[in-house]
């Protein structure tokens, strides 16, 4: 039997402390890299060594009378009632020390709240399962889908170092610049975070946070969605690329020029192979979680879209899907999240894959006459 228990035991451990299985462990937060994540870092030990040094005390003086004045020793416990002088004592000593504690963490609450005087303003809103980044006066807009293979979510293939914490486009800020974040959401609550920048915010429906940063070393930081929002709560991860200001500059630059370049491309015509194309990638980024990579869905909450009337015959009624999404549903509106060749691609795509076969080639004109209705 008790063979069996040591065996038992050493194989929870064994798994437990698996090197291809465990997370990344730490017993603290991160110093970060900005100077309120450092306050933040500091305050935290601050408390923590005066709550150290309270227990110490405390339970000192508890164990030394259970073992000095112990029955066994003769102790007679003492009987008495009210004592003005200790009840003033333990009353002054717990609020000096909430004053003390007080007064540091509203400093830094202060600095925290403070977003005045920003040089980036950026406008984050959160979508199942995404991130919008908008550069305020600049143009520049665009989403954030996490990029980690389905074959490693799978295990189909190895784990990589930022399994489930990369993106396909990063958001890119400046070095040493105050850069204000106004965070919202489309759809349910998220929550912005990342641990370096000492910032998390929810991101709620109809209103807006703010929060702000200044980062101190360039470098790649990467955080997550900490609001449980959905099915892809686990798959919403958020990146931030930290360059120095002539990079950020032609970073933004050329952003500014891909965004005119969507729009030129929304004028040509594009062959239906080359639709397919473009569909495939776009399905894959957005509409695959739901429906999964072979257009099955996951009956009833999302639909299959193979072989269906509305992936088949009413080409109408799917575009409006797509654009405007489905009221009551998890169905979401893509007509604000995609450009209109995008959502063009998409439906030509589905129209085409997994056997429909239906020929149809939606143009971006077509996705425009119908916003335009």
């Amino acid at each position: 039997m008790r063979s069996r228990l040591v065996k038992a035991l050493s194989l929870l451990l064994s798994a437990i402390y698996a090197a291809d299985v465990s997370a990344e462990y730490g017993l603290n937060m991160p110093r970060g890299v900005t100077d309120i994540s450092h306050s933040v870092y500091d305050l935290h030990m601050t408390i923590f060594w005066i709550c150290v040094a309270i227990g110490v005390v405390v339970f000192g003086v508890m164990f030394y009378s259970i073992f000095k004045h112990r029955k066994s020793k003769g102790a007679v416990a003492s009987n008495f009632h009210e004592n003005t002088t200790i009840e003033i004592i333990w009353t002054i000593v717990p609020v000096i020390i909430l004053v003390v504690m007080a007064i540091p963490a509203t400093k830094t609450l202060v600095e925290m709240y403070d977003t005045s005087d920003a040089d980036v303003d950026i406008k984050i809103t959160g979508y199942q399962w995404k991130w919008r980044y908008e550069y305020l006066g600049s143009g520049v807009d665009f989403f954030s889908n996490m990029s980690t293979p389905k074959e490693e979510i799978y295990n189909a293939q190895e784990k990589n170092e930022n399994y489930l914490l990369e993106v396909d486009n990063e958001l890119v800020v400046p070095v040493g610049k105050k850069i204000r974040f106004l965070i919202t959401a489309n759809d349910v609550i998220h929550s912005w975070w990342i641990p370096d920048f000492a910032v998390k915010k929810d991101a709620i429906p109809g209103f807006i946070n703010e929060s702000w940063t200044r980062i101190n070393e360039p470098g790649v930081y990467r955080g997550q969605c900490t609001e449980l929002c959905g099915k892809d709560h686990g798959f919403m991860p958020v990146v931030v690329r930290v360059v120095e200001q002539s990079e950020y500059d032609d970073w933004l630059a050329q952003k500014q020029e891909e965004a005119k370049a969507a729009a030129e491309l929304a004028k040509l015509t594009f062959t239906l192979e080359e639709q397919m194309e473009r569909g495939e990638k776009v399905y894959a980024t957005n509409c695959a979680a739901c429906h999964q990579p072979n257009g099955q869905g996951i009956p009833p909450a999302f639909p299959s879209l193979v072989g269906t009337e509305i992936a088949t015959k009413l080409l109408d009624k799917h575009i409006e899907v797509v654009v405007d999404g489905v009221a009551g549903s998890a169905m979401q509106a893509y007509g604000g999240q995609l450009s209109e060749v995008d959502i063009a691609a998409v439906i030509t795509y589905e129209r085409n894959a997994w056997g429909n076969d239906t020929g149809d080639n939606v143009s971006a004109k077509d996705i425009v006459d119908y916003k335009n209705k």
